[in-house]
């Protein structure tokens, strides 16, 4: 089976991996910047948003940027109390003001000992592990170490709440894969593209159970993980490159 699928799933994934890609799809935020921690800060924020229309996420995330004064990283690291009153009225769905000033108390913390971003998510992981899971189980626990409202924890997904965590292994993929179509940025090093984990969400499952790539019926962390296994099979090294394929088969192809 998977011999005969390697091939089509190869063509869509090269056909949906280039720059015309871009302009539609929330990445779109951090390929705005040439900084490497604006780069993350952007991605994390669009990541982080991308639930909904694509549209509505990039505009939203947009200008979220635009009020940071298109220099995200400066804003978080230098910002003053009074500074924070351009943000005041900003909301993307159920992420509201509250939200955004936690998000960015703990990246202020964050880069005053940090040079990147990638250490919150790679402190987790041991060489021993083959993939990013207690990664991204450390990055929330750490994430959530400051004072708080309860609410703000939804935002960050975890593999031990169960949750498929598709906004963060997007980000991830983003950051973390490399190759010559200049789509993902490949600008972290810690973790290898054979650890990443697919992104799943409803059109991703659906697109995977039509080709047999997944039999789990509920949409969480292990299918996210049984997805994942099955692409290993087609690309051990790089399996999350057919996120272009299985994404744009669901939402483009309507496959």
């Amino acid at each position: 089976m998977y011999k005969n699928l390697k091939p089509f799933l190869d063509r869509k994934a090269k056909q949906y991996n280039r720059p015309s890609f871009i302009k539609d799809d929330p990445i779109s935020i951090p390929h705005l910047f040439t900084k490497k921690q604006d780069i993350e800060i952007a991605g994390f924020f669009a990541a982080v948003f991308s639930w909904g229309n694509r549209t509505t996420i990039i505009n939203k995330s947009k200008e979220l940027m635009q009020r940071m004064d298109m220099s995200p990283h400066q804003f978080i690291t230098q910002y003053r109390e009074r500074d924070l009153h351009q943000l005041g009225d900003f909301k993307h769905r159920t992420f509201q003001y509250a939200d955004l000033v936690y998000f960015i108390e703990f990246l202020h913390q964050h880069y005053f000992k940090n040079e990147s971003l990638e250490n919150a998510f790679t402190a987790g992981i041991r060489k021993k592990n083959t993939n990013i899971e207690s990664g991204l189980n450390d990055f929330r626990k750490n994430f959530f170490i400051y004072e708080h409202e309860k609410r703000t924890e939804k935002h960050i997904a975890s593999p031990e709440t169960g949750s498929t965590c598709k906004r963060l292994n997007m980000f991830l993929r983003w950051m973390v894969r490399k190759d010559q179509q200049g789509v993902d940025f490949g600008i972290w090093k810690k973790i290898k593209p054979s650890q990443l984990v697919c992104p799943v969400d409803v059109h991703v499952a659906r697109v995977a159970k039509k080709l047999g790539l997944l039999k789990r019926k509920q949409v969480d962390w292990q299918a996210a993980m049984e997805l994942t296994e099955a692409l290993r099979k087609l690309d051990e090294m790089d399996p999350v490159k057919y996120d272009f394929a299985l994404f744009n088969l669901g939402i483009i192809e309507k496959y």
